[in-house]
């Protein structure tokens, strides 16, 4: 232990003086970013379990007999919260094996360089990074294939994403092509290759993307907004924008209060309980998919 400190001091001695400056300020910077995030993540789980009055009044505490699990009981006996869970889970995982599957067929053509039409078809993804129809051209097509309240208006529309393609192209790339011309020799037609050879080798790529599109779609509650009409197809993104923005939480969590100033108490701690809940999933996912993130992510960044 104490080599390994005089390593690092060693190390950092050496630096010259602009570079010590400048790892320095980097160290700071990066602590600050990490105080910006854990500072409210804490405040959140503590809030959540304190006492709507306590709160109001006193702000945080650690006096436990001023904490209470209201909010947790009253959210989780919500039948919509549990609707909109659901609803949320399952367009998350259709969309990313949707989206990972044609992400992953459309960059294999798009990393040979014997494929022609190439620059031609980079050329159109490109212009789609930059360009869009706009939301009422969107609504309109969506309404004229017979989508709307259905799950095709959420998961279809976002299955193709151009920077996850160039991010997996990136990746075929860099793969040897020696793997190729021995699969080749051995009778493996390009399916054979793809599916059986080169897919199991890119498991860093494909956990990657299927996290980005995971997270995405878990976050996101605007295209729910727009397409859907339905109570009952909500994802959980929209019961939570209702309870943390419009201020208005399912009459069935704050229907036995007395007072109107009992229930906007009561709607305040409801909140944080409900982002921990939603943040749930993500909490329990980043883990098994973290030791593949950092090289899929830097792997598919090498090469532009």
């Amino acid at each position: 232990m104490e080599a390994a400190k005089t390593k690092k001091k060693s190390e950092f001695a050496r630096q010259p003086a602009g570079d010590k400056v400048l790892l320095v300020i980097c160290y700071i910077i990066l602590a600050l970013f990490i105080v910006a995030i854990i500072v409210p993540m804490v405040y959140i789980i503590l809030a959540s379990f304190v006492d709507p009055v306590t709160l109001q009044n006193q702000g945080l505490t650690f006096d436990f007999s001023k904490w209470t699990v209201t909010a947790y009981q009253r959210v989780l006996e919500n039948s919509q919260i549990w609707i909109g869970f659901g609803n949320a889970l399952l367009y998350s995982v259709t969309s990313t094996i949707l989206s990972v599957v044609v992400t992953l067929l459309a960059a294999y053509p798009m990393s040979r360089a014997d494929f022609k039409g190439k620059g031609f078809f980079n050329l159109i993804f490109m212009i789609t990074m930059f360009f869009g129809g706009g939301l009422i051209p969107t609504y309109l097509l969506i309404s004229n294939l017979h989508m709307l309240d259905t799950i095709w208006a959420i998961i279809v529309p976002g299955a193709f994403s151009v920077w996850n393609m160039i991010v997996a192209r990136t990746y075929y790339q860099g793969i040897p092509r020696d793997l190729e011309e021995a699969a080749s020799i051995d009778g493996a037609n390009e399916m054979t290759y793809f599916f059986q050879i080169l897919l199991p080798v890119c498991t860093p790529i494909i956990a990657t993307i299927a996290m980005w599109c995971f997270v995405g779609m878990w976050n996101s509650y605007f295209d729910a907004m727009i397409y859907l009409n339905s109570a009952s197809k909500q994802p959980l993104q929209l019961v939570l924008r209702a309870i943390l923005i419009q201020n208005q939480p399912e009459s069935g969590m704050i229907a036995d209060m007395q007072s109107a100033a009992e229930r906007a108490r009561l709607a305040e701690l409801l909140k944080y309980s409900t982002i921990i809940i939603s943040s749930v999933p993500l909490l329990i996912m980043y883990p098994f998919f973290q030791r593949y993130f950092s090289g899929g992510l830097m792997a598919g960044a090498v090469k532009g």
